[in-house]
């Protein structure tokens, strides 16, 4: 287990946002949900405080800390899909509510920013042949979600 867990803020939703989010690849869930003990700027005593959850097995913490804190680009989670079909299906389902950005980014109706890559588009742009590996990036620059089979396309020249 390690000692690290990223901690989202949420106004008042964690549960709903983690239950979303665990729902969302398999071997996630929620592994516990704590109650205030105490009235806090979160919520009244017996409401949801923070809620531990796993996605794929990285653990995470979701808080209602009672205002609004916006989430932004310096923080986002990246995630490897297999194929195209997985990458189609995550996207999809992450952006439902949400705003397409671009590169394989978007930001979810929790306003949490998402890559949705694929790990053949990682090996791509870490390819020895550096031209390449820029023909990749240069395509990968122009999209908004990715598509492997033109990034495959862009690589091979």
């Amino acid at each position: 287990m390690s000692k690290v867990t990223p901690c989202l803020w949420f106004k008042d939703n964690a549960e709903e946002a983690a239950r979303f989010y665990t729902s969302i690849l398999p071997g996630s869930g929620i592994t516990h949900i704590q109650r205030s003990v105490m009235d806090n700027p979160g919520g009244s005593a017996g409401a949801v405080l923070m809620v531990d959850f796993n996605i794929a097995g990285q653990r995470f913490t979701a808080l209602n800390g009672g205002m609004v804190q916006e989430h932004n680009f310096a923080v986002s989670f990246m995630i490897e899909c297999d194929d195209q079909a997985e990458v189609d299906t995550l996207w999809n389902t992450l952006l439902e509510g949400g705003q397409p950005l671009e590169c394989g980014w978007l930001k979810d109706r929790f306003g949490v920013h998402w890559q949705v890559v694929p790990r053949v588009m990682l090996q791509m742009l870490a390819d020895k042949d550096t031209a390449k590996a820029a023909r990749a990036m240069q395509a990968m620059m122009g999209m908004v979600k990715l598509d492997i089979a033109a990034l495959q396309k862009a690589f091979e020249g």
